[in-house]
């Protein structure tokens, strides 16, 4: 198979390079229980609402929270908030109670105007809230520790929305909000102390930390900030992460390339390598709005082309990190489904091309766009253009880094496809962004309202469940993102880095290093 003999010459060259490849040399000053953490890139910003990049939400998690989080078992529960909203008979109207105590970072204690503060910024700038904003009538506070949120109309999504970590609904002191942050003060059990762009993200324990006394689980209940220091450290090298973990250089090393599993079961119990299961997906999300590809017809074509089969092998060659699915959530879960799916994995270089010259394709340049800080990604573009040449189109592969890609995606004019991935989760409107408004891609149609409009006002979870097929087959039919099948995702530990819990969005509270 291309694929496969491709990822193994792929596999020779990272481990060579392994070998000449600077290795990332640690400033003397962290703490003496301060803990290095090899992540894939330099975060392109530390404004927790400003993107809906992964890498953002993990470092500043840390540093904020929201009202609502998640637990172990993905339900919806409080965080700064007292408990869970009461709502009016309407479902319209949603009161909810604030913690009392609960300190910021500059040493005041947060109320309902912070709250307040913080939300409305959140429905200005995070994608994610913007789509949220549509549904709001308006939010107020109804004294120090209550605010009242009002909808225009059901909206069950919600508390969900609220929760997730990245593009993140933060409560952010209300004297420092700011179009563009220059103070990053939350309450969370970290604080920042220092940021040197491409070096390091340095996190300090805020003594005053106002923890949830419930017991820790998932990202709920109880958070200690037990290692004084945290050093997020941009690795772009994913074969440099492997060897700095092996050689004792950091404490944990993100989204390692699956073939390093080997190397690191042989290493001896000084590392500990973590397989995160139902990590997530990779997707592809396609230019609906400008270019070769605003053309649904063509975007259709495309999706016949692909063998996401192919790519997942290619991507990770390991059978026990990927399924090739096309439901988009698992079998057991509300929202499974196999409607549209009859377009999955066609890999049909012929039907490709006939229907390609039906919607008018004349040999304009597809441009793909991809990272190797994710390898999984780039291992999957280098497919992907081979699979759309092999139906007579003409391919551009643009290979940059994460921060650049971030960049890169707001501009409709300097892409067609770009590659990524989600976390899965079990409210279907968190991921991908491009189901909610103005993320890019800019998937906006009469059909997609419609199906989501019914979906996000249905309130009976078993109902909801029905309602995503019709979503689904959407998406299938007019090509706004293609989801490339399911992973498990590949990180390492050090054995002193103690208490650690996989997670989708790694986090560092509740874990200590040990022996330093």
């Amino acid at each position: 198979m291309p694929a496969l003999f491709l990822r193994k010459v792929l596999s020779r060259l990272l481990t060579a390079a392994a070998f000449i490849l600077p290795f990332w040399q640690a400033p003397t000053a962290l703490a003496a229980d301060g803990a290095n953490l090899a992540m894939i890139a330099e975060p392109q910003t530390l404004d927790p609402m400003g993107s809906t990049a992964d890498l953002v939400g993990t470092i500043m998690q840390h540093v904020y929270e929201p009202l609502y989080t998640f637990d172990a078992k993905w339900n919806v529960v409080p965080m700064l908030a007292d408990g869970l909203p009461k709502v009016s008979k309407d479902g319209l109207t949603h009161s909810i109670a604030l913690r009392h105590g609960v300190k910021f970072h500059n040493g005041r204690e947060m109320v309902a105007d912070d709250v307040v503060a913080s939300l409305q910024r959140w429905m200005e700038v995070s994608p994610r809230g913007k789509s949220v904003g549509k549904e709001v009538l308006s939010i107020s506070a109804k004294g120090p520790y209550l605010v009242e949120l009002k909808l225009k109309t059901l909206y069950a999504p919600l508390l969900s929305q609220l929760a997730l970590p990245t593009g993140m609904a933060a409560i952010m002191a209300k004297e420092s909000i700011a179009p563009q942050l220059k103070d990053f003060v939350g309450t969370g059990p970290y604080k920042l102390k220092e940021r040197k762009p491409d070096q390091y993200t340095l996190l300090t324990r805020f003594a005053d930390y106002s923890s949830r006394q419930e017991a820790a689980s998932g990202y709920a209940g109880k958070r200690e900030a037990l290692i004084e220091e945290l050093r997020f450290v941009p690795v772009p090298s994913a074969s440099t992460r492997v060897e700095g973990v092996l050689s004792g250089q950091f404490d944990y090393a993100d989204q390692l390339p699956v073939e390093a599993v080997a190397r690191l079961d042989k290493a001896g119990a000084a590392v500990v390598p973590i397989m995160t299961k139902s990590f997530g997906f990779p997707y592809l999300v396609l230019n609906t709005k400008e270019g070769v590809l605003a053309s649904q017809a063509l975007r259709q074509a495309v999706q016949a082309a692909f063998g996401p089969g192919e790519m997942m092998a290619a991507a990770f060659g390991d059978t026990r990190f990927f399924a090739v699915e096309g439901n988009h959530f698992p079998q057991g879960t509300p929202f499974y489904s196999l409607a549209g799916t009859d377009k999955y994995n066609r890999r049909d270089p012929a039907a490709a091309k006939d229907m390609a010259a039906k919607a008018g394709y004349s040999g304009q340049t597809i441009r793909i766009m991809a990272s190797r800080q994710y390898e999984f990604h780039y291992n999957m573009a280098l497919v992907m253009a081979e699979e759309l040449k092999r139906a007579g189109m003409k391919v551009e592969l643009q290979v940059v880094d994460w921060a650049t890609l971030v960049q890169r995606r707001n501009d409709p004019k300097l892409w067609d496809i770009y590659v990524t991935h989600s976390g899965q989760f079990p409210e279907p409107m968190l991921s991908p962004p491009q189901l909610s408004d103005g993320a890019p891609g800019w998937w906006n149609s009469p059909a997609k309202l419609a199906v989501l409009t019914e979906f996000n006002k249905e309130m009976d979870p078993v109902k909801r469940g029905a309602l995503w097929a019709k979503v689904q087959q959407v998406v299938y039919d007019e090509v706004p993102y293609i989801n490339v099948g399911k992973f498990n995702s590949l990180s390492a530990r050090a054995q002193r880095l103690q208490g650690y819990t996989p997670s989708a969005w790694p986090f560092f509270w509740n874990a200590k290093v040990a022996g330093k």
